[in-house]
C-alpha cells in the first residue's frame, strides 16, 4: 500500500488488504475484513466494512456506506458477505448492506455499474452488469436486478422483485412484482419494448420486431401468462432473446408486472 495515496486523517485497520495504488481520501475509515484491488478510489468520509471484497477500478464517493450491518432484525451480526466487482461508479451517500443467513449470506454487485447519490442496496441483493440506479432510489432485500436494466430516479422496488436485463424503469417506478427483460415500464404499468435502449446495444430489427410481437401477445391480447409464454415460444424458438423472455417468466416467484 503506497502511503502517498493515503490520506493521514484515513483510518485503515491493519489487517485490512489494501492493494499498492489504492487511493483513500480524507477522514475515511476502512476495518479489518475489507479487501480492495487496484486502482479504486475510495473519497473522503467513506466508510467500508464488513467482511467486503471490492475489486479493481471503483470509484466511491464521499459519504458513501459500503458492507454495514443490515436493517433485518434477523440479522444477529453473522459474518456475511458484501461483495463487489470492477469499474463501478458508487456516488455520494449511496448505502449498500451486507447480506444475511436468511438467503445466500451476500450482497453482491457485478461490475461497470453506476449508482446514483443517494441509492440504497439492502441486504442479500443481487446485481449484475452495466446496471444504472438513478438517484435516490432505495431497492429493498433479496431484489435481483439484471444486466443492463436501468432504473429511474425515486424509484423503489420490493423485496424478492427481479428486474429483468435491458428493462427501463421510468422516475419514481414502485416494484411489487418482477419486471420482464427488454420492457419499458413508467407510471405504474409496462408501456413498450425498450427500443431505443437494445438498439444502442446492438440487437438486430429481427430480434426487436420479435419483442414487439412477444410484448403484444404478454402484456395487449388479454392471456394467461401460460398462454402467453407458449404463444411467444411458436414465434420462433431458436431466438435467444425470447427464450430469454420466456425462462425469465416461468422462473418468476412474485408473478410479472403486467
Amino acid at each position: 500500500m503506497t502511503s502517498s495515496l493515503i490520506h493521514p486523517s484515513a483510518v485503515i485497520h491493519p489487517n485490512a488488504q489494501l492493494a499498492d495504488n489504492v487511493t483513500v481520501g480524507p477522514f475515511s475509515v476502512i476495518e479489518k475484513n475489507v479487501s480492495i484491488d487496484e486502482s479504486t478510489v475510495v473519497g473522503p468520509h467513506v466508510v467500508i466494512n464488513g467482511h467486503t471484497s471490492i475489486g479493481k477500478n471503483n470509484h466511491f464517493y464521499q459519504f458513501s456506506s459500503i458492507g454495514e450491518a443490515n436493517q433485518d432484525k434477523k440479522y444477529n451480526g453473522e459474518p456475511t458477505r458484501t461483495e463487489i466487482g470492477d469499474n463501478n461508479i458508487i456516488r455520494e451517500s449511496c448505502t449498500i448492506h451486507r447480506g444475511t443467513t436468511q438467503d445466500h449470506q451476500v450482497t453482491k454487485i457485478g461490475s461497470n455499474n453506476l449508482l446514483m447519490a443517494y441509492t440504497h442496496i439492502a441486504h442479500d441483493c443481487m446485481l449484475g452488469d452495466n446496471i444504472i440506479i438513478a438517484n435516490s432510489s432505495n431497492i429493498a432485500g433479496h431484489v435481483h436486478i439484471d444486466d443492463w436494466a436501468i432504473l429511474g430516479g425515486f424509484s423503489g422496488v420490493h423485496q424478492f422483485c427481479r428486474i429483468g436485463a435491458h428493462a427501463f424503469l421510468g422516475i419514481r417506478s414502485h416494484i411489487t412484482q418482477d419486471i420482464l427483460p427488454f420492457v419499458l415500464f413508467a407510471e405504474g404499468s409496462p408501456r413498450s419494448i425498450n427500443v431505443e435502449g437494445i438498439k444502442r446495444r446492438g440487437f438486430s430489427k429481427e430480434e426487436i420486431t420479435l419483442l414487439k410481437k412477444a410484448y403484444r401477445l404478454i402484456f395487449r391480447q388479454g392471456l394467461k401468462i401460460d398462454d402467453a409464454v407458449k404463444a411467444v415460444s411458436q414465434l420462433d424458438n431458436q431466438s435467444a432473446c425470447l427464450k430469454l423472455v420466456t425462462e425469465f417468466i416461468e422462473k418468476s416467484a412474485r408473478g410479472i408486472s403486467r
